[in-house]
């Protein structure tokens, strides 16, 4: 290439590696890791500089890593992407301070503030006609004086993820789905005695199981136009508290009309760099109904790479090449987990594993985390040890299918 370049990722998770792996299958290059521990997926990995700092996400030690960075060799592109909500707001924040050659393809703070903040996020669905389920907004000190215009199963989760993660207490979960309203109430009160002081998010509860749920990944180029969409129909989701929602097996399928949806709202709204939805459908008035936007590539975001749709690809043309390009949205099935596979198959909904059997007999499967270029000794026995606890996990959380 005639522009060299550096990817500089923060946060250290399934979803840095499969960055990180992706542009070394694109560009053979090295990405530099910044993360908080020294033990994670990206250490000791061959296509990883994995660098470990304290408060990793802090708006003054983003800048500091990313200037570090780019001082050292200023005369390559540094490249920097968010791989977790926590980074997103510092690095939005930093856009008017980075070194010349530093590119962050983010939106401004305030659209990024107003998009990942659940409450606002709900308001530009209505606005620009993006389903979402029934909602109710909570605000501290409403009490349980109130009424909810739907029965249970009821789903709590904070508007603003961010910040609630940061007071912490004993039965704290990403999201709740609870039966009853009394189960309701105490939650509330659990999340505000520990702290937290934003709204939270009251909705109905969609039925269906993990089958159910659709994410779509987006690429949205410097003019706002987007580039790429790739819809994944997710067969199985984890379920520890903490992780419960992340994705363990997806397989690529075409939505064209939920694409051009969602392609409408992005472009309205002038959005810029990697996008996720997540979505569900609801089997009672047949509508694809959005829970959230995340504006960044998701945590599964090697589904789209392996299906033969190259992420880091999509940017690096975009905003280091400077390569016009239209609109692909992917059509390909494709077979994306993160588990073992006797895992998927005593979990996943029985229907669905003949063509699970049958993509990855045909080499249309990938596991982002076994990459063989990437065959240093104590980084395969890491994974190794990591796949082998899915199985505790989850004969801890679920019932195998039947």
């Amino acid at each position: 290439m005639e522009t060299e370049f550096i990817p500089v990722l923060l946060g250290a998770d399934i979803n840095a590696y499969s960055m990180a792996r992706a542009f070394h299958e694109a560009y053979g290059v090295k990405s530099i890791v910044f993360g908080m521990f020294p033990a994670s997926v990206c250490a000791g990995s061959k296509i990883i500089d994995y660098r470990v700092r304290e408060n990793n996400d802090r708006v003054d030690v983003v800048l500091e890593n990313v200037t570090q960075v780019a001082r050292s060799h200023p005369d390559k592109k540094i490249l920097v992407l968010g791989c977790g909500d926590n980074y997103l707001n510092a690095i939005s924040a930093n856009l008017p301070r980075y070194p010349e050659n530093v590119i962050a393809p983010y939106v401004n703070l305030e659209l990024l503030e107003t998009l990942i903040h659940k409450e606002k996020f709900y308001q530009l669905c209505d606005r620009y006609g993006i389903d979402h389920p029934a909602t109710v907004v909570y605000h501290k000190g409403m009490g349980h004086d109130f009424t909810l215009p739907f029965d249970g199963p009821f789903v709590v989760k904070p508007a603003e993820s961010d910040t609630y993660w940061k007071h912490p207490f004993p039965t704290q979960k990403k999201a709740y789905v609870l039966q009853t309203r009394e189960e309701v109430d105490q939650v509330i009160d659990d999340i505000y005695n520990a702290g937290y002081e934003d709204s939270l998010i009251l909705q109905d509860f969609i039925p269906g199981d993990d089958s159910y749920m659709r994410v779509v990944t987006n690429y949205s180029g410097a003019d706002g136009k987007v580039r790429l969409m790739c819809v994944g129909h997710v067969l199985l989701e984890e379920h520890t508290a903490h992780a419960i929602g992340n994705h363990a097996v997806i397989i690529t399928e075409p939505e064209p009309e939920l694409c051009e949806k969602l392609r409408g709202f992005l472009e309205a709204i002038g959005f810029t760099g990697f996008s996720n939805f997540d979505i569900k459908y609801d089997q009672r008035d047949g509508k694809f109904k959005a829970f959230e936007i995340n504006c960044r590539q998701g945590r599964s975001n090697f589904y789209v790479t392996g299906a033969g749709y190259n992420l880091a690809r999509y940017l690096v043309e975009d905003r280091i090449e400077g390569k016009p390009c239209e609109l692909t949205v992917t059509k390909n099935r494709h077979l994306w987990w993160v588990i073992p596979k006797q895992v998927a198959y005593d979990y996943v909904n029985p229907k669905y594993h003949q063509e699970m059997r049958a993509l990855d007999g045909a080499g249309a499967s990938v596991n982002p985390l076994f990459y063989g270029p990437d065959n240093g000794l104590m980084h395969k026995l890491r994974i190794s040890r990591g796949q082998k606890r899915y199985v505790e996990w989850y004969a801890q959380s679920m019932e195998k299918v039947k």
